[in-house]
């Protein structure tokens, strides 16, 4: 696989038959990295907050040593709203863990069996849940933020600007986020053996039942509302597809005044936070995002 941008490698060397064989192959790959993992207080997986045909909305809680309360994080994981799990995305859940934060990973439903507004509507739920429930974990509810990358992103961006619930949040990371389905680059990215590419599989999973009017809802394109978004830092590589949404949604956000900072790391793509055996700028960035964090909360 290619050291630059070892996902779209892995999608080059194993071409996906279709959305449900693209989830068997990224599941299967990022499992495999989720190794290693550091030294937390102790993780309680698959806990239950909504009961749902198909998926259940859970949440796996990974609590920091010592003694709380603890500030806490909501994560929401990305994969296109058509894979990945907090089993996926668990050593990055671990990395906020081992930095003092209780974390809520968070298992939405994904399309195309739950197109949206599923994957919204369990996020926004699981802010709710979180909100009564942080404290019997150990979390002070008074010091909440959201974080996801990549479709987590999109979703924590959607739900602190549209959930009921968002005014408790202090602050949220947006990891590389889709901020505007308008945008999303439909000619590149193309699976081989396919006539269609990522963009387009991951778009029609998630709204293509209803694209027309869905593109523009700001629960699906949150950049329509993003001066309502709370204190932001955003993170992105250059030579991600997704680094225009990133520029563009900053630009609002300081033409409002609003407080917002950047993390940009030259050359690195799409996804690199989760890759720490490829990029060593991983754990730079969880770095930044931490100390950012605790600025906030």
């Amino acid at each position: 696989m290619s050291e630059q941008d070892p996902l779209t490698a892995l999608l080059m060397d194993n071409p996906p038959e279709d959305v449900f064989d693209m989830r068997r192959i990224m599941d299967g790959f990022m499992l495999a990295v989720n190794t290693d993992l550091p030294e937390i207080g102790g993780s309680e997986d698959d806990v239950l907050i909504q009961a749902h045909a198909g998926q259940d909305l859970t949440v796996d809680i990974h609590r920091p040593k010592g003694q709380g309360p603890f500030p806490v994080l909501i994560y929401l994981h990305g994969g296109g709203w058509i894979l990945g799990s907090p089993k996926t995305h668990r050593r990055l859940g671990y990395r906020f863990a081992e930095r003092g934060y209780l974390v809520f990973n968070v298992h939405y439903r994904l399309g195309p069996e739950a197109p949206f507004p599923a994957a919204y509507d369990d996020c926004a739920t699981a802010l709710e849940w979180v909100i009564r429930n942080a404290e019997s974990y150990g979390g002070d509810p008074s010091r909440i933020a959201m974080g996801g990358d990549s479709a987590g992103g999109n979703l924590t961006a959607a739900v602190s600007t549209q959930a009921d619930a968002a005014s408790a949040l202090k602050a949220i990371l947006l990891i590389y986020p889709a901020m505007d389905f308008a945008s999303m680059n439909m000619d590149a990215g193309e699976i081989p053996g396919s006539e269609e590419n990522m963009a387009e599989v991951m778009v029609n999973s998630y709204i293509g039942h209803d694209l027309e009017n869905l593109l523009v809802d700001p629960r699906v394109s949150p950049i329509h509302v993003a001066e309502k978004l709370p204190p932001a830092l955003i993170t992105c590589g250059t030579d991600d597809s997704l680094i225009e949404d990133c520029r563009r949604t900053v630009q609002i956000l300081n033409q409002h005044g609003l407080e917002v900072e950047t993390d940009y790391h030259e050359g690195m793509p799409h996804g690199f936070c989760q890759l720490e055996e490829f990029f060593p700028q991983a754990l730079q960035s969880i770095e930044t995002m931490t100390e950012f964090l605790k600025r906030r909360l």
